[in-house]
């Protein structure tokens, strides 16, 4: 009887137990049946593509890279057909063939060529950027295997022109520095793809089409250069580098009106189409010497570096000056020949004084003690408000990368010594452009405009996809306060020490300045000059920077020649009519 309780009770259980376990089994077929009928039904597509795709080789269709023009549409950026070598390992029928003729074609190491053939992977490559002669000749052999397919690399038809501003890309393609980058996205395009149909050990099926996703060429982008003045620009700049044996050269060539860069120069160029070499002899072997020195080479001068600007500054003392009243063309000093500030005794470059003279002779003079006398009269709330006004304070915006921004006194660091030597160019930096940005608004009206390059970008069938716009704050200073400026300037190649700016038929307005480098005494300058046309009607400025000539460093004497040189070639060039003068008849 126990026994038997026992038993009911147990087979009590165990019916329970199975009962449980047939209702487990029938929930779990039901949630696989339910599975796989979303899988067939709701995620067949999604699976079908995986599929597709362990039976599809890929290879990507290199794209177009798009051209950079000039302002005319003269490319100055374009691609060359080259070939990328690759081999497929399971197709491969002799290897020994194929590592013979790869590693002859391509003056390859054989060791090299065996090691990437032999290695097991769906596709291997061999060898990017092959001339066309070359990989046209590869795929006369017909080698099982051995796939040659067409890509673009950079070509730089003018070489070296403008190499700072262009930049370069690297073996993908990509840019690295300048426009090249800058633009990237608008350059680059959109890759294609060859799919080719593979049985279940990744060979290539027979009498099978291969299916083509085109590839879609970069947009074109049209810039404010202007080759033929680029070319003049570059041409002068090298003259003088040669014969003043100068570190470099920099010249920018600019619309004072809109910021549109018809040039910018900066001597010794690099050869576009061979970045990575030095354009000097040196004995270099690679590593961390080698980068250092490849970024050295690379740097845009103009945009990258700052410097102490000198007597090109007094274009801002002056201007400020005139804008708040503290002096007019017809106020009048007295130079001695130097200007104590506090225990300071400042001296003037011509060391016996130039004596009495109103401010318009001080600025043709380019007196250092009357434009210390200016700055403290303007004070230092009025100086800084006049430097934020025309920008010196803040970069320029120009569509280059790395800009580099101004090393100026903090405001509440600046007493007298301080402002005195701002007043006349020293004791902090910035960039050539920023001056010229400045020098701009100062002569065209009051408008600070923004330097740049980039006009508008077009697709392959000539459609505008982008135009560019860029900003423009009017109302830095008055227009007559502008008009004032323009006469005084004018004043000074005309008769002052820029006098060698001067373009025969043309009205020039301009300014020099030649800069002792830190640390003082060391007997480096850097000479420059600022220079425009016409005088009266602004439609281009220009400025030249020669960094530690050798002899003659006077910026007057050998900056502003190299822009008049320059004027002569591109003034008639763009269009811009001579002055009338009076003759008796």
């Amino acid at each position: 009887m126990l026994w038997g309780s026992f038993m009911g009770r147990n087979n009590t259980e165990i019916k329970k137990k199975v009962f449980i376990f047939v209702i487990g089994c029938f929930i779990g077929t039901m949630l696989l049946i339910g599975r796989l009928i979303y899988i067939m039904v709701f995620q067949s597509e999604y699976y079908q593509k995986l599929a597709d795709e362990l039976h599809e080789r890929e290879r990507n269709i290199k794209a177009a890279r798009g051209e950079i023009v000039d302002r005319n549409g003269l490319v100055l950026a374009a691609n060359r057909t080259v070939c990328t070598i690759s081999v497929i390992h399971s197709q491969i029928e002799d290897e020994k063939r194929v590592i013979e003729v790869l590693a002859n074609e391509l003056g390859m190491d054989r060791e090299a060529v065996e090691k990437k053939v032999t290695k097991i992977s769906s596709r291997e490559k061999i060898k990017s950027n092959v001339d066309k002669e070359i990989g046209d000749r590869i795929r006369e052999y017909n080698l099982a295997g051995v796939k040659v397919d067409e890509d673009y690399k950079r070509y730089y038809p003018y070489g070296s022109l403008a190499s700072k501003v262009m930049g370069f890309t690297g073996a993908d393609n990509q840019g690295i520095i300048g426009l090249e980058v800058q633009y990237d996205e608008y350059l680059m395009g959109t890759d294609g793809k060859i799919l080719t149909e593979t049985d279940a050990a990744g060979v290539e099926r027979e009498n099978v089409v291969e299916k083509r996703i085109e590839a879609i060429q970069g947009d074109t982008l049209v810039t404010t250069i202007d080759y033929n003045i680029q070319e003049y620009a570059t041409q002068a700049a090298l003259k003088v580098l040669e014969e003043k044996q100068a570190n470099y050269v920099s010249i920018i060539i600019m619309n004072p009106q809109n910021g549109e860069i018809y040039a910018m120069v900066n001597v010794p160029e690099f050869d576009l189409n061979n970045p990575y070499e030095l354009n000097y002899e040196n004995d270099i072997t690679g590593g961390e010497e080698l980068q250092n020195a490849l970024n050295r080479m690379w740097r845009n001068q103009c945009i990258n570096d700052t410097y102490e600007p000198g007597s090109t500054f007094k274009i801002i003392t002056a201007t400020a000056g005139i804008e708040t009243g503290v002096v007019t063309t017809n106020s009048t000093f007295s130079c001695p020949g130097f200007k104590i500030v506090e225990d300071r005794r400042i001296r003037c470059h011509k060391v016996a004084g130039h004596g009495a003279e109103t401010f318009v002779q001080a600025t043709m003079n380019s007196c250092n003690p009357v434009f210390i006398e200016v700055g403290l009269r303007i004070g230092k709330e009025r100086y800084f408000e006049y430097l934020e006004k025309l920008g010196i304070l803040s970069k320029t915006g120009i569509d280059l990368p790395g800009e580099a921004g101004t090393i100026m006194h903090k405001i509440e660091n600046v007493g007298d010594v301080e402002l005195a030597t701002m007043s006349f160019g020293q004791s902090f930096q910035i960039t050539p452009l920023q001056l010229l940005r400045a020098a701009s608004a100062v002569i065209n009206g009051g408008t600070l405009v923004t330097p740049h390059f980039a006009i508008r970008t077009v697709d392959v069938d000539g459609n505008v996809t982008n135009e560019f716009q860029y900003e423009a704050q009017s109302g830095a200073i008055s227009k007559d306060t502008s008009e004032t400026m323009k006469y005084i300037l004018e004043q000074v190649v005309s008769e002052g020490g820029g006098i060698k700016g001067q373009v025969e038929g043309y009205r020039i307005g301009g300014k020099t300045a030649t800069s002792e480098k830190l640390p003082r005494g060391s007997a480096k300058y850097i000479a420059s000059f600022i220079g425009y046309a016409p005088a009266d009607n602004p439609e281009v400025i220009a400025i030249c920077i020669i960094d530690e000539p050798v002899g003659i460093y006077y910026g007057g004497t050998i900056a502003a020649p190299v822009i008049s040189n320059v004027y002569s070639n591109i003034l008639p060039y763009l269009g811009i009519e001579r002055a009338v003068t009076n003759t008796e008849e």
